[in-house]
């Protein structure tokens, strides 16, 4: 199964290349689902279907089938169990049951239920492709941060909590005046858990990459750059760069003329700035793209541009995250392409605590939880080099030395 993430600034036209894709897939005879987890949801508009959707899959063509995510319906399904609890501790103390109801959704829910409903539809069998048409950069990079640290939460904390309620509750409850959370409230967070690590395992594994969509403009380079370099942070691969709306070279008008010398300066720059992934070209049309077909047709020429790669191939790019052992020292090699062209050398930091190593890039921050072999050794050394950052762990006392 090959699951592609669509992501870029807000207004680059990532509905229609993720929608296009998704159209482009299904004409193989591949069965595919497209799935916005984007609050503002436009694929229905893209495909022209928009009153057909729902939060289930929806056949618009053959092979093909697109869902709009119910954040709603997946919040009741998978957190009712704590709601129920915290409503049950509000009401207690007092506070309108309306109140209430606001204050138990968590923040960021949104994008927690639209990673589950992703998961729900990987482990189905059912479909053969899946692409996301993901919410703008931002929200996207939160999005894809979320299993990693929910779980590093729930793996620490949550048995402590659990040990004190299960010894304390008569107590507590006593003291307290309000109702101890019981097994089945830990269940619900042991269950969110693990089903947000193999949301984690899907997203980072081999058959699953992310396709940064942008138009030739400075602003909007300067943040896919960005992207690149904090999605691989996250140990996400980004497969490719799909260049959106750009002016078709011809014609005597001089405003005209002015735009595509300015998309050209900047096609070149996007070139060098994602050196080693294919840039793909989608020109503006006479007519905007809606529809099946207008869409496959989109992506079909768009993809042209890559000559003998296949869009819909598994990616053979590594990795982001890999370990390399030599003897008595370990090489942890972390993949930050693009890093030199937006932060400085003195903002790429790196922490250890026990067992978790903390690494920051910029405004972001990645907390890697070791596996035991390494959680025994010593930071040795420590430095970027070729787009990598490379920490050395050793069997011998060392301090950490940075390059």
């Amino acid at each position: 199964m090959r699951i592609l993430l669509f992501t870029g600034k807000g207004g680059v036209g990532k509905s229609t290349v993720s929608a296009g894709t998704a159209a482009m897939s299904a004409a193989r005879g591949l069965r595919t689902l497209v799935l916005s987890t984007d609050a503002a949801h436009s694929l229905g508009d893209a495909f022209g279907v928009e009153g057909a959707l729902g939060s289930e899959p929806v056949e618009v063509a053959p092979h093909l089938y697109v869902q709009h995510v119910d954040a709603q319906r997946r919040f009741e399904q998978s957190w009712a169990e704590v709601q129920g609890y915290l409503l049950s501790v509000l009401d207690t103390i007092g506070v309108d049951r309306i109140a209430a109801e606001e204050l138990t959704v968590i923040p960021g829910a949104e994008e927690v239920f639209a990673l589950l409903e992703l998961r729900r539809m990987a482990v189905s069998g059912e479909w053969d492709t899946i692409v996301v048409d993901c919410a703008p950069t931002a929200e996207t990079l939160r999005l894809l941060a979320l299993p990693e640290a929910l779980g590093w939460y729930l793996e620490r904390i949550l048995p402590v909590q659990r040990k004190m309620v299960k010894a304390l509750k008569p107590v507590l409850t006593k003291a307290a005046g309000v109702p101890m959370p019981g097994d089945s409230v830990f269940d619900a967070l042991v269950r969110l858990h693990d089903e947000l690590a193999e949301v984690r395992e899907l997203l980072s594994g081999p058959e699953a990459s992310v396709r940064i969509v942008l138009t030739p403009e400075r602003v909007v380079l300067a943040e896919a750059r960005r992207s690149w370099t904090t999605l691989s942070l996250y140990g996400y691969r980004v497969d490719g760069v799909v260049a959106n709306r750009i002016f078709p070279a011809g014609g005597s008008d001089d405003w005209r003329a002015g735009w595509v010398k300015a998309q050209d300066d900047v096609l070149g720059d996007v070139g060098a700035s994602f050196e080693g992934l294919p840039v793909w070209r989608s020109f503006y049309r006479p007519t905007e793209p809606v529809g099946v077909e207008d869409l496959r047709e989109v992506a079909e020429a768009a993809y042209a541009w890559s000559g003998s790669i296949d869009p819909l191939a598994v990616p053979d790019t590594p990795a982001p995250f890999r370990t390399e052992a030599d003897g008595d020292t370990t090489v942890v090699r972390l993949a930050l392409p693009g890093l030199a062209q937006w932060v400085e050398r003195d903002q790429v930091q790196l922490g250890r605590n026990g067992d978790e190593l903390a690494i920051t890039v910029g405004a972001y921050r990645r907390l890697l939880t070791l596996p035991a072999a390494l959680a025994r050794m010593r930071v040795s050394g420590a430095r970027v080099e070729g787009g990598e950052l490379r920490v050395t762990f050793s069997r011998q006392t060392t301090n950490i030395e940075s390059e």
